[in-house]
């Protein structure tokens, strides 16, 4: 993962106009998705964080325009850390933020709309779904047509969403 971090650093960030910041506490899944961001054109990694507290501290102090999270962390909870994004002063209404967990229960789901969760997706099983939300919104930021995935008919809505 240094590699693709050391790689997405040289590019420059005027360069990169899509900034995703990560929470996630496993080193696998984070180095998972790292890799595929790594393959979208337009994309840079803003940041990451392993705990909702580090996360916050973070995310209070730095821009992003996609906040992908898990709901639970070794310490702390991604949950949380939503309903303290929005009660804080720093709220921005454009940042997308997407749930990308194991726990993508209907409770999760109403609780994380609440807090402006835009799109949940199972980490089990549609990682390419995260993909293509990801792909579509760095082009739409740059400004290049709108992009469809395969296999999802024009003008329909990208599964996983709310």
């Amino acid at each position: 993962m240094d590699d693709i971090l050391d790689s997405w650093a040289e590019r420059g960030a005027g360069d990169v106009p899509l900034r995703i910041f990560l929470v996630e506490d496993s080193e696998d899944v984070r180095d998972l998705i790292v890799e595929s961001l790594a393959e979208i054109a337009g994309v840079s990694l803003a940041g990451y964080a392993e705990s909702e507290v580090d996360a916050l501290l973070h995310l209070q102090h730095n821009s992003y325009d996609v906040l992908i999270l898990d709901i639970q962390l070794k310490q702390g909870n991604g949950m949380s850390l939503l309903q303290s994004l929005a009660r804080s002063d720093t709220q921005r209404q454009n940042e997308v933020k997407v749930v990308f967990s194991n726990h993508v229960s209907p409770t999760y789901r109403r609780a994380g709309q609440q807090c402006g969760v835009g799109h949940f997706f199972d980490k089990s099983s549609e990682l390419p779904l995260l993909y293509d939300l990801l792909e579509k919104l760095a082009r739409e930021k740059m400004g290049v047509a709108s992009y469809t995935p395969a296999n999802t008919p024009p003008g329909s809505a990208l599964p996983g969403g709310i």
